[in-house]
């Protein structure tokens, strides 16, 4: 079985760490199976020196002005094909998307019209679809509901994430058996620490987000790295031993820089490695953060956890916990910003909130194997 893994790269780190929990089911139930990557420029998400390593197949991928030149390379005989490991769209049996969040009005309409160029193509050649759990719309910018009906109704299976996802796009395509909601997956990798980490002066994460800037409105923007100074400062007081942690990009480098020299010079820790960044987060007392999947690592761990997001998908992933308190916004009062870091650190019902977590975070793991048995039922046909 040849499977292809889309739209999970190596710039987000969310992105990555989505590949690796595909990537560990995949391989534990399909030990056999070819996986495959279409490769994009070395600067880009999914470059070939970074895939190659983890044992991935390059999918001839060229898209150029909406159309796809990948298909010319079944001019090249398929024993020189073999000779480097190319694999045609057409030779894949089972395409995992496991995007995240692409389609959207927030990300534009070319995705989803590319998905539904794609998958035209995949249905008729026989190839299962799967859409892997995400976050999905709104659809509101002309023309993207063509797209996004042509998508669904190509696609085996589709996973909305949480409520709003699925009303989302339900609305457009209505409800059908094989749309499914569930939650994120990653809540299966299992984290690892870094050689030499020492986790005695880093106790609580603030973990940065630039989209928190550039996805929100000028007044949120410009709150923002004020509202992550002053918790900063806030944990300082309380001597909480924060630090901030680079989940990813050169801009939330910017920002934790900022961030650590407005509060005295608090520990940075820059970490490439998803699996280690979720190490680290399992490692801390609590977190303060803005990234998605930084977020679903340390409560899927109980580490107790503040939320400030650009996105329905943030307060949703902290329904699931049962601990909506955790949502914070940027624009709340310093009264109230410290009211929400307490319930994190203080000695109250911290301990409480902790085993509230973990018991949520298995509720929620069993909830992701059942989704990956829906997901292997059509792999099955294929294997």
């Amino acid at each position: 079985m040849i499977v292809e893994i889309r739209k999970a790269g190596f710039i987000n780190k969310g992105a990555e760490l989505m590949l690796h929990a595909v990537m560990q089911k995949v391989r534990e139930r399909y030990p056999d199976a070819t996986l495959v990557m279409a490769p994009s420029h070395s600067k880009a998400s999914q470059p070939f020196h970074k895939f190659a390593p983890l044992g991935f197949y390059p999918k001839a991928s060229l898209w150029r002005k909406g159309i796809q030149f990948g298909a010319m390379a079944s001019l090249v005989p398929k024993k020189v094909r073999e000779m480097y490991g190319v694999v045609l769209d057409r030779e894949i049996d089972v395409v995992l998307d496991a995007a995240g969040f692409s389609y959207s009005d927030q990300w534009g309409i070319g995705s989803s019209r590319e998905l539904a160029s794609s998958s035209k193509k995949w249905k008729k050649n026989g190839t299962k679809l799967i859409i892997l759990p995400q976050a999905l719309g709104p659809y509101t910018k002309p023309g993207i509901k063509k797209y996004v009906t042509e998508w669904a109704g190509n696609a085996d299976m589709i996973f909305p994430r949480e409520e709003d996802s699925y009303q989302y796009l339900t609305d457009v395509v209505g409800e059908q058996d094989k749309i499914k909601l569930y939650r994120d997956f990653t809540n299966l990798v299992i984290g690892e620490l870094p050689v030499g980490y020492d986790p005695s002066n880093k106790k609580v994460a603030l973990v940065p987000n630039y989209r928190m800037i550039d996805k929100t409105s000028k007044e949120e923007s410009e709150a923002y790295l004020p509202f992550m100074i002053k918790c900063a400062k806030y944990l300082v007081e309380q001597q909480a031993k924060p630090f901030v942690l680079v989940h990813e990009g050169e801009n939330d480098r910017m920002l934790a820089q900022k961030i650590s020299e407005a509060v005295g010079g608090i520990p940075i820790v820059t970490e490439t490695d998803p699996l280690k960044i979720k190490g680290i987060l399992g490692s801390c007392e609590a977190t303060v953060g803005s990234r998605f999947h930084g977020l679903v690592s340390a409560l899927s761990q109980g580490v107790p956890s503040l939320a400030t997001g650009w996105s329905h998908k943030y307060r949703r992933l902290f329904e699931d916990y049962d601990f909506s308190d955790g949502v914070v916004s940027v624009l709340d009062s310093e009264e109230k910003v410290r009211e929400k870091i307490n319930l994190i650190i203080g000695e109250g019902n911290v301990e409480s909130l902790k085993q509230q977590l973990k018991e949520r975070s298995e509720a929620l793991k069993q909830q992701s194997e059942e989704m990956w048995e829906h997901v292997f039922y059509h792999m099955d046909q294929k294997a």
